[in-house]
């Protein structure tokens, strides 16, 4: 017997990076799915709307900060099967937004290295982004 086929979730992330190269990572607040994981910040794209869309509206509502569209640069992306969903996530990096990143939905916020984001515990779908980062960032 076939198992019947996932669920399919389109959810987009950014890199913020700042100008010493250190990459903004979020740690999923209590109550929430994968709760005390860090993870970039984003968001699951509602029905109509464009993944740069979705990341303008979630960075403004999550951590306050303003981004314009032409600031957002596709880089990669993670597809991951978890047990009742399969997660498809493109990750941009951003290097210029106006406001300065605060918590504004009880999560922590930090900068990090990009090759310090290893140590971090991370969701499964986030890790295959890292070393693309890392690439593009330097250690």
């Amino acid at each position: 017997m076939s198992t019947p086929p996932l669920r399919l979730l389109l959810v987009v992330a950014v890199a913020l990076v700042d100008r010493d190269g250190r990459v903004l990572v979020s740690q999923r607040p209590p109550g929430k799915q994968l709760a005390g994981l860090w993870e970039f910040p984003g968001g699951k794209v509602e029905p109509g709307e464009r993944p740069e869309a979705t990341l303008i509206r979630e960075l403004a509502e999550e951590i306050g900060v303003a981004v314009e569209e032409p600031c957002l640069a596709p880089l990669t992306f993670a597809s991951h099967p978890y047990d009742d969903f399969h997660l498809l996530m493109p990750l941009y990096v951003c290097r210029r937004w106006s406001g300065t990143p605060r918590p504004l939905e009880g999560q922590a916020l930090r900068w990090v290295r990009p090759g310090a984001l290893r140590d971090l515990a991370m969701p499964p779908a986030d890790l295959p982004l890292i070393p693309f980062l890392v690439d593009l960032l330097g250690p």
